[in-house]
């Protein structure tokens, strides 16, 4: 794939100074530390080597990557081994895909908060998927499930929501059986969706009865306990949306479209159309008007104010597992859904250590030591390229 013309360090190297003169008071050290990540990856402020072809003499220079999670360029070799980590947990059965998003009025307080937030979004979201699954009612089964954080929406406003991949069937509680759910019906989404409201509301107000939300500029008087009742008074009676599409073809698919969500950023470079005059113009697609593509241009401190909006707190996990996926048990527990889904067993493979050029190419198809002039030779480093003297880099513990 050719490397896209234009490129988010082209925004923050152009107008990332002035952003950072004119919002200094409000820009936070994560932050700050995503706009130097993004302005010097692949750049010869992080360092890198050469190498040359051992038959043609062809050279060619690699710049180290930032490895920052809010880089669209750092994305794809990640997004490919979290893939190939999933290929061992994909059963033989339906996959649904849930998204449980937050309506504006707590999005708000999200932005505010967003660890605490963010958390309730996802504890309460599994507790939802867990609760109705578990109820002889509806499926009477243990599921698995993973779950995905996205915070924006295509205009790069701010918009919490989570994806669910869900397996279509979950084990017997007393493990002895696989149940599945209906052809092509997961759960009834409306049940759904009250479950998680009344869940969520519960769950923040325990939040702000124990002092951990905080309330700044047009949302302070949400700190008066009264205030903050009226707030979320209205929210209880109106419906939130939860939705189920439908069901994927098989497994591939499964792993094709979940891994375009689970390393996505904010906005890829893909989508950039113009940076000039202090603008930025970009595609979008307005899902209210029947997904039509569409182009929009924003003054560059709008648009880098709306990029910055996403990023996340230092450590937090977007990625998370529940059910027969969960961490603790779920070797165990995916290997008894395979032999009850009369899977082969997972065969047991070695750990041995891999150089990072074999396990580019396996996973990309694209080879770092062929040469891509003359197609003969091998490529062999030459020099060690150390960082240059840049500003300051905040160590990314994210």
């Amino acid at each position: 794939m050719d490397r896209p013309k234009l490129e988010m360090a082209d925004v923050f190297r152009l107008y990332g100074d002035t952003y950072r003169q004119q919002h200094a008071a409000s820009l936070s050290t994560v932050q700050r530390r995503v706009m130097t990540a993004i302005e010097v990856c692949r750049t010869a402020a992080l360092g890198g080597h050469v190498e040359q072809c051992n038959s043609c003499g062809h050279q060619r220079v690699f710049y180290n990557s930032c490895r920052n999670r809010h880089c669209p360029k750092c994305q794809s070799l990640a997004r490919a081994e979290w893939i190939e980590d999933r290929l061992s947990e994909i059963l033989d059965c339906e996959y649904f895909h849930v998204v449980f998003t937050l309506p504006e009025e707590i999005a708000a307080i999200a932005y505010q908060n967003k660890e605490v937030v963010y958390g309730i979004l996802f504890r309460t979201s599994a507790q939802t998927l867990h609760t109705i699954a578990a109820d002889p009612q509806h499926l009477g089964a243990e599921i698995g499930f993973f779950s995905v954080l996205h915070t924006w929406g295509q205009n790069l406003l701010h918009h919490p929501h989570v994806h669910c991949v869900v397996a279509g069937g979950g084990l017997s509680f007393d493990r002895n059986r696989w149940i599945a759910c209906r052809p092509g019906f997961f759960l009834p989404v409306r049940v759904l969706s009250r479950l998680f409201r009344r869940l969520f509301l519960e769950e923040l107000q325990r939040a702000f009865n124990s002092g951990q939300l905080q309330f700044f500029s047009a949302l302070e008087y949400l700190g008066n306990r009264l205030a903050f009742a009226r707030y979320l008074a209205p929210l209880k009676n109106r419906e939130w949306v939860v939705y189920a599409k439908p069901p994927f073809a098989g497994p591939q698919q499964v792993l094709d479209y979940v891994g375009r969500y689970t390393h996505r950023v904010a906005i890829s470079n893909n989508r950039l159309l113009a940076i000039e005059n202090g603008s930025v113009t970009f595609r979008w697609k307005d899902y209210r008007d029947s997904n039509q593509p569409k182009t929009m241009t924003l003054a560059a401190d709008e648009f880098l104010r709306r990029f910055l909006l996403h990023v996340l707190p230092d450590g937090f996990q977007r990625i998370r597992y529940y059910g027969f996926l969960g961490n603790r048990y779920r070797e165990a527990k995916l290997a008894r859904c395979r032999q009850l889904l009369g899977m082969a067993a997972q065969p047991e493979t070695a750990c041995l250590p891999e150089d990072y050029r074999d396990r580019y190419e396996r996973l990309t198809g694209s080879s770092l030591r062929q040469c891509p002039t003359c197609g003969r030779g091998l490529m062999v480093l030459v020099e060690t390229l150390a960082p240059l003297a840049t500003r300051p880099m905040v160590p990314d513990t994210s």
